[in-house]
Formats: C-alpha cells, structure tokens, sequence
C-alpha cells in the first residue's frame, strides 16, 4: 500500500509569463534546484525522475545538469494535462518499495512563446485525430467546446455556470503575485462580451499560454520528517483510462460526459482513509471551464448532471462548499500542464498558500479530464 508511506517534501517554480528567455531545459532545472533547495536535499541524492511523455527534456540531461547521482529509476507518463498527478503516484511508488530514495517529478514547457501542435500539418494524425481533425475540431478547445454542447444539452448547464469557474480562477489568481492574471480582475460583462475561441468557449473559459517550468521532491514519510519544510503525505494515487476511450471527444465510449475522472475516481477513494465529504481544498484541472463540473461529478463531490449547479452560490470560492484553484489554475495562474495544482495542494497543506483556506488538512489535485488521466489525494 502506497498509503501516506511517500511525502512531498520540496516544491520549485520559475516565474511564469508569456515568454521567457531561458530554453526548456534551463527552466526544468531551475525550478528542480529550487524544490530541492525548498526540501534542503543536495542534488547528488536524487536517484529517481519521473515526467510526461510530452516534456521535451528528459532524465539524462537533466541528471547531468542538476548534478545528480546514480539515477535508479525513472519513469514518463502519457499525455499532456493528464500526466500531471500520475508522476507524483510514479514516484511515491518507487520510493515505497525501495527503488528510489529521493524522487524528483517535474514539467518545463514554453507554450506561450513556442509553436502550436496541431499547426504542423505535414505529421501523421495519430489515430484519433484521423476522425477528428478533418471535420473541424483541430485544437483541444474545439473537442471540449463539443463535450460542453452536449452537456449544457442533457443538464442545463449555462455560461452563467462556466463563468463562475472562470471568476473562482480570477479571484485566487488576484490574490497570488506570481499568476499571470494577478490584479487583473474579471467581470461577468467582460466575460460574456468576451470573442468566441470555439462556440460554447469565449477567450475566458480556455486556459492561458505560458511559459515556464514546475517541480517538486519525494522520499520516504520516514525521511520526510527530517526535511526542511512540514511533510506533505501522498495518501492515495490513481490513474484513469476507461473502456472505448477515445481522446477528449469520446466518440466510441457509451457515455462520452463520463470520461477518465471516473475511472480513477474509483481507484483512487478506494485506497483512502476519506471520501470527496472531507475535502477542504481541491485543485482541479481547468484547462477548461467545462472540465471543471464535470470533475466535480466524476470525483463524486456531487451527483451526475449536477456539476454545473454546484458551482452555484460561491461554491467554489474561500469559504464556499469546495474551494477550488487557489493559486489562480490553468485559467488564471499559469498554464503548464497542471503541474501548479500540484504545487498549490502542497502549499495548502503546508499553511502557506496566498488564499489559504483555514485549517486545511486534505486536498485533491486532479490531472485532465477528457484525457487519460491521473489524481492524487494529498494530507497533512
């Protein structure tokens, strides 16, 4: 049992803009060094890595560059936005049985100022995107904008619903110097008047464009009390994949509003001590407003249709039913593949968070939904 056996013990980051000088691998390195710095670990006792498949440096260079010792194990995950959690759950596990003593998981990427995937036209479509891509939905905001059609279709969800995703985004990140969005505040005018990216999404339901780079440092729970900052436990992992999958839009699964949140759901509460009812603070992925009510049913905070309404009323807000993202998230903070919810769970429990919700004590950090997707459930 992985169970509170792991912790996070340091956690780094680069600022975070539009565009950064510095190339990928100097950022990866920059935010490892600051989280080992962060745990007070020498470099030279990292022996396990974990990242995602889509990260353009890798466990070589960076172990050679940061100064690290015999590396033991390393590990990279699928996709983007939905290998976030699954590489803190890699490297728990390594650390649990003995492969590794001091893991390291980390994300660099320059979005904001580097190319779009779907703009190179003369690559092979994987798979999926052969029945996709040639009937318009070319970018992931034209495939959720189709998820969120059907939704606002079968349960009433509205952009009134989408908007309050967006503002409980808006207003941690006005609270956090380091977001790109920090004082800049958002109304419900200037989101409803807002230019269509794709049709139910206007520019404020879709993530920001970032450069920058994220990491943080596990060992044992043993070890971790011997660190420089309070532990933060890895109390359970999942990753999710269901049956039929079939990238974000779902075409072959029975229930395409039913996506990978579901699937690891089930894994995930199944190992812990706690259900969705003790959560104090969650920090779901937001590449997308609409993912949001959906993570909300799939992780079972509430039931299936009423993801929308639970938005309702400040819920998502300091104070509310489930404050969500109080860094800012994807939508307002940075977006780089949801390594900052990571990152901002860990600053949570630590009592530290520049929207700190008071006395929490367990938190959710989920990776993308639509996805393969991974989760984590985080504790003091």
């Amino acid at each position: 049992m992985l169970k509170d056996a792991t912790a996070i013990v340091g956690i780094g980051q680069t600022a975070f803009a539009k565009h950064l000088p510095e190339s990928e691998k100097a950022l990866a390195c920059r935010a490892i060094l600051a989280a080992l710095d962060d745990a007070g670990i020498d470099p030279s006792e990292v022996d396990g890595f974990a990242s995602y498949t889509m990260e353009e440096t890798d466990e070589v260079e960076v172990a050679k560059a940061i100064g690290a010792g015999d590396v033991t194990f390393f590990s990279k995950v699928g996709y983007g936005g939905g290998g976030s959690c699954a590489t803190v759950g890699h490297l728990a596990a390594a650390v649990a049985t003995g492969q590794a003593s001091v893991g390291v998981a980390w994300r660099s990427r320059k979005r904001g100022s580097g190319p779009r995937p779907w703009k190179n036209t003369a690559a092979q479509l994987p798979t999926p995107g052969q029945w996709t891509r040639p009937f318009g939905l070319l970018r992931p905001a034209d495939e959720i904008g189709m998820l969120a059609r059907r939704y606002m279709h079968e349960y009433g969800a509205t952009r009134d619903h989408l908007f309050n995703v967006a503002l409980a985004c808006r207003n941690r990140a006005n609270q956090n110097p380091a977001a790109i969005m920090y004082e800049r505040p958002l109304t419900r005018e200037m989101y409803m008047t807002s230019r269509w990216i794709s049709e139910p999404l206007c520019l404020f339901d879709n993530c920001l464009e970032t450069d920058g780079a994220l990491a943080c440092v596990i060992v044992s729970a043993e070890r971790a009390r011997d660190c420089r900052q309070k532990p933060v436990y890895v109390h359970s992992a999942a990753q999710g994949l269901p049956a039929q999958h079939h990238g974000m839009v779902n075409y072959w699964n029975d229930d395409p509003l039913s996506g990978p949140a579901w699937t690891a759901a089930r894994h995930l509460w199944k190992q812990a001590d706690f259900g969705p009812q003790d959560v104090d603070v969650a920090q779901i992925y937001d590449a997308f407003t609409p993912l949001v009510p959906l993570s909300l049913e799939g992780y079972g905070f509430c039931g299936r249709g009423e993801g929308a309404a639970f938005t309702e009323g400040g819920a998502l807000e300091i104070g509310g039913r489930l404050p969500l993202n109080t860094g800012g998230g994807g939508l307002s903070e940075a977006y780089v593949h949801g390594f900052n919810l990571i990152n901002e769970g860990v600053k949570q429990l630590r009592g530290s968070s520049t929207a700190q919700v008071p006395d929490a004590a367990t938190c959710l950090v989920t990776a993308g939904e639509g996805v393969p997707t991974s989760a984590i459930l985080l504790r003091a």
